[in-house]
């Protein structure tokens, strides 16, 4: 995802055009320091970013890569596993949510307890998340307990508990987080029933987090095996970021890691979803106080060309207050709370989403108008230079930003290695968002945006009695 959510990126070492800092022709100002003025990077005369990594495969098929980065004693260690919501089936949504959680509930060798124990008395913070495409847990921590923590992560990564007694708690646990993120929470809402209607056959239709029958339903069989198959060695990337000798780092990953045995994965299917050829429309209705609705469209895959096209055109409709949307919507009609756009680029699809939240009492045909009004205008006219240089500073800061520190950098190496293949797809990121042109918006808009290719979900709120 870049995100924006997208979730999401990318890089140590960059280096800028002048026209990236002053966009006034025939100027080349000299530069002393970096868009971000990140430690270590360097300005010369193209947008590319290039990282001093070292990456290299163990026997078993575990994918590792190495960053030093001296700046501070600490170092960023994440394990990222390619395994997501989307390598569940009906019965079984939310797995990998499930899995995540387990595995913070003790293993082999450190059980539960000394896990968050051990953690906290040595001064490491850690947490751990899961999307459509993958999990990823990391931990940050000083050098000095870089071994410790290896030890840890392979004992739960070669013999997790999931005990009887730990999965029924956690299974409360995990049912209300439910209830908080998605039952009881409108924009969770009304995002789970987008998902759901835009994607008939990719398994991005049903949420991360699970239905809350499938999460009441898990047993340590059902966990058991999905943990078997999928937290494996050859199924993971391992990626450490800071303060660390490569060499000493490699001899240790690999008399850690290079006992586990590899398994044979099984084979993903590459599902294809039928092109959308009729308006979906999706209405719910809640106890709230304002209608919302979200404009979707399926877009590309993260790391298709359209992708970087699709960003910015996004950026331009609803990023912030300065943006067509929020202009229109809550400035100048003022009957909107807010409203956004956003382009969330997955690995098999992406969704390219515009939405608007309503002040109470009023309808939301209006509001659509004026989005349709605003898509049309994508499609059918060139955005202003000014729009997109602006959206590309925007984005591009964004993604700059993003890699000031240790975890960010690992964050934007791990997502790029799982979702497109290779970590090297961050390097070119910068060059592709410059180069996007005002025809490349118009065209992307006009291949995406037709009424036919679009979903409209809206959350009502329920008929008060009389």
């Amino acid at each position: 995802m870049k995100t924006r959510f997208s979730i999401l990126l990318l890089g140590l070492c960059i280096s800028l055009t002048a026209q990236a800092i002053d966009p006034t022709p025939n100027t080349k100002p000299e530069v002393k320091e970096p868009l971000g003025a990140i430690k270590g990077w360097t300005a010369q005369d193209s947008l590319k970013i290039s990282l001093p990594v070292t990456k290299f495969v163990l026997d078993n098929g575990l994918t590792v890569i190495l960053l030093e980065d001296h700046a501070v004693p600490m170092v960023s260690y994440h394990t990222w596993y390619r395994v997501g919501s989307r390598d569940e089936y009906p019965g079984v949504t939310g797995a990998a949510h499930m899995l995540e959680h387990m595995m913070f509930k003790g293993a082999k060798k450190y059980d539960g307890k000394a896990f968050d124990r051990i953690f906290h008395e040595n001064g490491i913070t850690n947490n751990a998340f899961t999307t459509n495409d993958y999990t990823g847990f990391y931990e940050n921590l000083p050098s000095s307990k870089l071994e410790l923590v290896m030890d840890m992560e392979v004992d739960r990564m070669s013999s997790l508990s999931i005990s009887p007694e730990d999965l029924k708690s956690e299974k409360e646990v995990v049912k209300e987080e439910r209830r908080w993120r998605v039952d009881n929470n409108p924009m969770g809402l009304l995002r789970e029933l987008m998902m759901g209607t835009m994607f008939k056959v990719l398994p991005y239709k049903w949420p991360v987090i699970g239905y809350m029958k499938d999460i009441d339903n898990y047993d340590s069989e059902k966990l058991r095996f999905f943990y078997n198959t999928f937290y494996v060695p050859n199924n993971a990337v391992l990626v450490l970021v800071g303060d660390f000798k490569t060499s000493k780092v490699k001899s240790l990953i690999e008399k850690y890691y290079g006992k586990l045995p590899s398994r044979v994965l099984p084979e993903r299917k590459l599902l294809t979803e039928p092109p959308q050829k009729v308006q979906q429309n999706a209405i719910l209705r809640k106890d709230v106080q304002n209608s919302s609705f979200v404009v979707a469209f399926r877009s590309p895959e993260q790391g298709s060309q359209d992708m970087y096209a699709l960003d910015l055109a996004a950026n331009i409709l609803g990023y912030g207050t300065s943006s067509r949307l929020h202009k229109r919507l809550v400035y100048q009609k003022q009957i909107a709370t807010s409203a956004y756009a956003y382009n969330y680029a997955m690995k098999e699809a992406g969704v390219m989403g515009v939405g608007v939240n309503m002040k109470p009492g009023l309808g939301t045909q209006e509001a659509l108008d004026i989005v349709y009004n605003e898509i049309w205008k994508l499609r059918n006219q060139k955005v202003s230079d000014k729009e997109l240089e602006k959206a590309k500073t925007q984005v591009m800061k964004d993604l700059v930003d993003s890699l000031k520190t240790m975890d960010g950098k690992a964050r934007a190496l791990a997502v790029n290695e799982i979702v497109t293949g290779t970590y090297e797809s961050l390097f070119t990121d910068l060059e592709k968002y410059q180069a996007v042109t005002a025809d490349d918006i118009k065209k992307v808009a006009d291949k995406y945006t037709q009424q036919t290719q679009r979903s409209i979900i809206t959350l009502e709120p329920k008929a008060k009695k009389e």
